[in-house]
């Protein structure tokens, strides 16, 4: 069946043969993925349902952005789904960088110390935290320490560790969902659950009150689970990733503790103003469709991951995770050991893509990142990674970093003609 579908794109028969043997293999995994989505989906129409959600909460407002009741709706929407007090959703925030740092600088001050828990951060988030040196306005440079704890080998959190950093300067623990340009895995509900009631337990003992923020990037509706329903003071993260369903061009939401919420709201917008403005300009129908699509384009994203992952196993390659290991996110990991390689599959991906296939992406300096980046994305919206996309640092084991996927459908067809074209 898959050869006949496949066959007018040059997938050959012993690719397409492969495919129904990883198809076969992974059915169990998907049918765990459709249980999810349909808790998910089920848990947001309820939020939609329970809020009252109506058409004359997808209006616009202009200028400051006042009094602008679909805008206060769909925060309403996003705080019950993810389980905060409140939430803060703006099309004002164009990446999860922005959100995250926004957390990071709206509730530090000088003299707290933050201390990520799951290992170095994601790259671009150096220059925020000032572990590179170069920039005048990092938390570094406003007096905030930083100190860090690796996770264990096998990915889950070293509480021993995390108990042996905590300190009277301790503000703020960060937890880092997706794995960003390392080779652990992403954290599952479990191992977040671990290292809050490690930092609950500390902060009673020693009577202090520490913020615990995670940057949830990649990681929504994955589980069943979001970080402050396991009991997180605040999260953040990108509309061009899962919650925006793959529909939203461009924004960012925090949801977490009412006080937190708005002390990050007043660092985006000013003190005094805070939430209370940020004109929406007609984006409210597009922010609350997204979040609604948003279960069934995660589960999209995973079988493609799975499918993936399943392939490259049966080909010999190393895969994380496994196509039958439990996931945090949507990302899946393919170890190429070679630069060619992984070059050229970012090249398959951009040529399986709807928009600009014809293109062939090449390793350049990107700006937050060390090392040169290959990046395909053929997708609608810039940099969306609720759509297919891969791409990797050119730096040993040289590993691509693929998320996303509208239809899965294109994954498939992108890994097997990649494992055509290696003969």
């Amino acid at each position: 069946m898959i050869n006949g579908v496949y066959s007018a794109y040059g997938v050959s028969d012993k690719t397409a043969r492969l495919a129904e043997e990883a198809m076969e293999a992974v059915l169990p995994v998907y049918r765990e993925i459709d249980e999810i989505r349909e808790y998910n989906q089920l848990k947001v129409l309820g939020a939609f349902r329970e809020l009252g959600f109506a058409e004359r909460h997808m209006g616009l407002t202009t200028g400051y952005g006042y009094d602008d009741i679909g805008r206060e709706k769909i925060e309403e929407i996003y705080a019950k789904i993810f389980g905060g007090e409140k939430a803060y959703v703006r099309t004002q925030i164009s990446s999860g960088t922005q959100a995250i740092s926004a957390i990071l600088y709206g509730i530090l001050r000088p003299g707290d110390e933050l201390l990520a828990v799951t290992g170095r951060p994601y790259d671009t988030l150096m220059e925020t935290i000032g572990i590179d040196d170069s920039y005048d306005a990092s938390l570094k440079a406003y007096g905030i320490t930083y100190d860090e704890v690796d996770l264990f080998p096998d990915g889950s959190p070293d509480t021993e560790g995390i108990l042996s950093k905590l300190n009277q300067k301790t503000r703020m623990v960060f937890i880092q969902k997706s794995r960003g340009y390392s080779t652990r895995r992403a954290l599952l509900s479990s191992d977040i659950k671990t290292i809050i009631d490690t930092v609950r337990g500390w902060s009673k003992k020693s009577h202090r009150d520490i913020i615990i923020a995670v940057d949830n990037c990649y990681g929504e509706f994955v589980g069943k689970e979001e970080p402050c329903e396991l009991g997180a003071d605040i999260c953040g993260g990108s509309l061009i990733k899962n919650p925006g369903g793959g529909i939203c061009s461009t924004g960012g939401y925090i949801v977490g503790r009412e006080d937190l919420v708005e002390k990050v709201a007043c660092r985006i917008t000013a003190p005094g103003l805070g939430s209370h403005v940020g004109p929406t300009l007609g984006f409210n129908r597009m922010i609350a469709q997204g979040i609604f699509r948003a279960p069934a384009t995660v589960a999209e994203c995973l079988k493609g991951a799975v499918f993936a992952s399943k392939m490259f196993e049966l080909t010999g390659f190393k895969t994380s995770p496994s196509s039958t290991e439990p996931r945090g996110d949507i990302v899946q990991t393919i170890e190429f050991n070679d630069p060619g390689k992984l070059v050229k599959f970012c090249q398959m991906i951009q040529a399986c893509s709807p928009v600009d296939s014809f293109a062939l992406p090449e390793p350049y300096a990107m700006p937050g990142y060390s090392d040169e980046v290959v990046m395909a994305a053929g997708t609608f919206i810039q940099g969306a990674t609720s759509e297919l996309s891969c791409d990797g640092p050119i730096r040993e084991p040289y590993i691509g970093y693929m998320q996303g996927g509208l239809v899965y459908e294109q994954a498939k067809l992108a890994v097997m003609l990649s494992i055509d074209s290696w003969g």
